[in-house]
């Protein structure tokens, strides 16, 4: 893959390491190493395992080198899309979770040069699919564009990641995937939550949660975000009949695993979600509990994910004020 290269490179260099020092200390020859990171031959599993483990990435660049097998099917459905076939729908499957994967590892920036080439190759692909896989790839494509206008959102291009979402709003509407679609209303809200915009706040979070088809686990989260817009627009009332529409679901929540589209939905995650609707009510001591206990149950990969900064943040206001 292509992208394999380029996303070594930036994870390398966000580590600290240059070429030389990273074949020293997976004690490979720089020279094949040199030839691996700038694309002139294909790394091998253990070398991309390595070079895994050095950065730290989670084992999502090693999962982004397809076997020769799925490569092949890949490159074919891309050269003749009408012939798409389920195998290649799951090999960029599998991609994509790494990249996703990558994503709590790495910084945005190294991240999205390779992103927006893969969901350009993807979205190509879709236009010219055909027969029973075309929806799935359609699922896949929308996830792609998705991920990029959260990519961007994160580096603050709100412009672009807001056409993105669009976009992967409409791919979701069009196969009828309500957790698709209510997650990128979801990364809507994330935006106007960076840019201080509380309607936009509790309007998008509150589409994401009246989404026909959204997972409980998406619904508990958006419900959360939007009564804290609310609560920041001085609608304390409004607020609290949506912290009650959360909390109704939590049962059906837990009965379920979280949507393979967003993985990191678990109970933990949302006591984040819960903490910053706490700390936009002024319930302060509540707010640095539920954000406290948040940020400990992540998954050790997730802790010093660049999102998780904005949780840290608010936990720290939360103390001050508490």
């Amino acid at each position: 893959m292509r992208d394999f290269p380029d996303l070594s490179r930036r994870a390398l260099r966000d580590s600290g390491y240059s070429m030389k020092a990273a074949a020293r200390a997976m004690n490979y020859d720089v020279a094949y190493l040199s030839r691996v990171l700038n694309g002139k031959q294909k790394p091998s599993a253990k070398l991309a395992q390595s070079l895994d483990a050095l950065v730290n990435a989670g084992g999502a660049l090693a999962v982004i080198v397809l076997n020769p097998d799925d490569e092949s099917r890949v490159a074919r459905s891309a050269a003749q899309p009408s012939r798409l076939d389920a195998g290649t729908v799951d090999a960029l499957v599998g991609v994509l979770a790494a990249y996703r994967r990558l994503d709590d590892a790495a910084k945005p920036e190294s991240v999205i040069p390779a992103t927006m080439e893969q969901m350009r190759e993807v979205t190509r692909m879709l236009k010219g699919a055909r027969g029973t896989h075309r929806d799935s790839l359609a699922e896949v494509a929308s996830e792609w564009v998705q991920f990029a206008g959260w990519m961007f959102a994160q580096v603050r291009n709100d412009g672009e990641a807001v056409q993105l979402l669009n976009d992967a709003l409409e791919l979701a509407d069009e196969i009828g995937n309500g957790t698709l679609a209510a997650q990128a209303l979801n990364f809507k809200g994330y935006i106007a939550r960076r840019q201080n915009r509380p309607q936009g706040i509790a309007r998008w979070y509150a589409a994401a949660a009246n989404t026909p088809g959204a997972h409980p686990a998406q619904r508990i989260g958006d419900y959360l975000q939007a009564a804290a817009g609310m609560a920041e627009l001085g609608e304390k009332e409004s607020a609290l009949r949506l912290v009650e529409d959360a909390e109704r679901l939590t049962d059906k929540a837990a009965a379920l695993p979280p949507p393979d589209t967003a993985y990191w939905l678990t109970p933990s995650f949302n006591r984040l979600n819960m903490g910053l609707c706490t700390l936009a009510l002024g319930r302060y001591s509540e707010a640095v509990d539920h954000l406290r206990t948040g940020l400990a149950g992540l998954p050790d990969e997730l802790r010093d994910a660049p999102w998780s900064w904005e949780h840290k943040d608010a936990l720290r206001r939360a103390i001050e004020a508490a």
